[in-house]
């Protein structure tokens, strides 16, 4: 016999062992599996509802449930007496999100007042017995179909193409928001600014030159239970010619002034027409968007006084919403909108703020190089661009006149000169109705002063020569 062979008996582990390890592998992969089963998260439940108050504005409800996911859902209304079902559905396949849009609109015999909003979810979780998590929201709502109510003071009866109206309204004072709304534009309006009139509000709208001739402006106000009243505004809109001209592009200009605009190395090393596509859509679009990110932010009050002032010795070289066709080698190759006027003057020129107001941005902005842009208050603000130095900052406050800076060739300038813009609520508007006194004396003080349409519009009526009118008198 070897050394290494043992007379020891080997010994077999007890078959209740064998099976006891088998049942207990066989309960934690059981568990494992089972697990997720059971789990323990109830269901989520949100409301796109900001306020108590339920209006014609549909009420979007949102449940989800990242587990095991939804097995049923339900919506009620109690209001008046009745009960009105919303949503009750059940599912044979788990759903992870569930949306219920609510139009109080299309329920029919729906009234005012008091109601209860219950919404219940369950999943499909085996926990508590295998009924599963139940997530119940009950919210005490009141019911207000009635939209607010607008009076129309004073308003315009005659609009710039491009330009601005003014109107004066008094809302009911149940109105959580109003303006006005043309196109995909909206301009609101501020209380606190009508002499003698806290409860009247002051709207600047624009007709925006990218918005068509017949497109029609509306007054509107808007509750908190999303309740909307509109009201159409009516004014002869005045056609104002825009320019459209060609300019030709150099490789000298390409290679000077184009392509250093562009951050990206490999994209300055396109051929010149990429290079150019590259700055005049994806730069100026990302650049005006900035610019009406800036200008949506309005102060709710007036920060200038009077006509705005045009640059000093100035000469308006290319004018606003000239459209513009770019060439390369005789080719049209793209075209873009000038929001604004170039003006010229003396090389380094000092820029005069057009009005009192507070810096709103100073800094480099891609094609419009060096940029202040002053907040004049009521979502009006201009733009001083191409500038070779600044000598102000955010935050500054400025009067009429006061140095801001140099004019320069900064940008996609092709020499020195100041752009200068006007912009309200972020749309470029036509500048030149800034600069009359005729015009802000028509069209905006006398409502600041309170003044009605009709007291307006029989003060700007012409006046009779006096012996035609004594002549008048005689022959009654």
């Amino acid at each position: 016999m070897s050394s290494l062979e043992s007379n020891t008996p080997r010994r077999k582990l007890p078959a209740v062992i064998v099976l006891l390890v088998i049942i207990l592998a066989g309960l934690l992969g059981g568990g494992y599996y089972l697990a997720p089963r059971f789990e323990r998260e109830a269901p989520r439940i949100t409301l796109t509802l900001d306020s108590g108050v339920l209006g014609r504005a549909p009420l979007e409800i949102a449940v989800t449930d990242q587990g095991a996911g939804l097995k049923s859902v339900s919506a009620t209304l109690s209001a008046g007496g009745t009960e009105t079902p919303l949503a009750a559905e059940e599912y044979a396949e788990p759903v992870r999100e569930k949306k219920i849009s609510v139009d109080l609109s299309k329920l029919a015999g729906l009234k005012e007042g008091p109601a209860v909003l219950r919404v219940s979810a369950r999943d499909r979780s085996l926990w508590k017995l295998f009924r599963g998590n139940e997530t119940v929201l009950q919210k005490d709502l009141t019911i207000d179909l009635t939209p607010p109510t607008i009076e129309l003071v004073a308003d315009d009866r005659y609009v710039n193409f491009g330009g601005v109206g003014v109107i004066v309204y008094k809302p009911s004072p149940d109105t959580a928001t109003s303006g006005v709304r043309i196109g995909d534009y909206f301009f609101p309006g501020f209380p606190g600014q009508i002499k003698g009139h806290p409860d009247h509000l002051l709207a600047l709208f624009a007709h925006p030159y990218s918005v068509p001739a017949d497109a029609k402006a509306v007054l509107v106000a808007t509750d908190k239970a999303g309740n909307t009243r509109e009201m159409p505004l009516v004014y002869e809109l005045k056609n104002v010619k825009y320019k459209k001209s060609t300019i030709a592009l150099s490789d000298s200009f390409l290679q000077g002034k184009v392509a250093p605009l562009l951050n990206d190395t490999a994209a300055r090393q396109g051929s010149p027409k990429d290079v150019f596509l590259a700055v005049n859509k994806r730069l100026r679009k990302e650049n005006e968007d900035k610019i009406a990110a800036i200008t949506k932010k309005a102060t709710p009050s007036i920060l200038w006084k009077g006509a705005f002032t045009q640059l000093s010795n100035s000469k308006v070289e290319a004018n606003f919403a000239d459209e513009r066709t770019y060439t390369y080698n005789g080719e049209p190759i793209d075209t873009a909108y000038h929001l604004g006027y170039d003006l010229s003057v003396t090389k380094h020129y000092p820029v005069e703020a057009a009005n009192s107001g507070t810096v709103a941005f100073t800094g480099d902005l891609g094609i419009y190089g060096n940029v202040v842009i002053l907040d004049h208050g009521l979502g009006l603000f201009t733009l001083y661009g191409h500038m070779s130095s600044i000598d102000v900052k955010a935050g500054d406050s400025v009067k009429q006149r006061q140095i801001l800076g140099k004019t320069g060739e900064t940008g996609l300038a092709a020499g020195d000169h100041l752009h200068y813009g006007v912009y309200l609520d972020g749309i470029a508007v036509l500048p030149v109705e800034w600069w009359d006194p005729k015009w802000i004396a028509d069209n905006i003080e006398p409502k600041l002063e309170g003044h009605s349409g009709e007291a307006i519009a029989e003060m700007q009526a012409p006046k009779a020569p006096r012996k035609a009118a004594q002549k008048k008198k005689r022959r009654r």
